[in-house]
């Protein structure tokens, strides 16, 4: 009924016009005061990519030190298996999921790809399972 589309719309247009007041109080406190919590988060996720990588350098899977995102590019050539060989059974035997590399092109050839925008206790079960996995090749 007319009624009721028009009640909509105006609830519609109050509502979609802009961002809501609270989300524009909420962004404006972000960028007046938000600096020492992205610090923070900054170096939170520094000290985990600076982890994650040396485990993962321990377990023997060489990687350097990215720049920057939150992957790590370790090689796995040294194991004998292919990057998707490599992945699938990590995933199988270890339930640990990674990205072979040559999904993103000949330069990933005998890598893979690991996210470490997770908690620090979970990067560390993986490189633990990780670790049980390459000991076992």
């Amino acid at each position: 009924p007319a009624p009721i589309i028009e009640m909509m719309m105006k609830i519609h247009q109050y509502t979609m016009l802009c961002a809501p007041i609270t989300a524009q109080v909420a962004a404006m406190e972000a960028l007046r005061r938000g600096d020492r919590d992205a610090d923070e988060m900054c170096a939170d996720y520094d000290r985990r990519r600076r982890m994650f990588v040396k485990g993962l350098n321990d377990i023997g899977l060489d990687c350097p030190l990215p720049g920057g995102a939150f992957y790590a590019f370790p090689s796995v050539k040294k194991f004998g298996l292919d990057a998707e060989t490599f992945a699938e059974r990590l995933l199988r035997e270890e339930r640990v999921l990674v990205v072979p590399g040559p999904v993103f092109g000949d330069g990933g050839i005998g890598h893979i790809r690991c996210c470490y925008a997770t908690a620090s206790e979970k990067l560390q079960e993986a490189l633990r399972r990780m670790e049980r996995f390459t000991k076992s090749l």
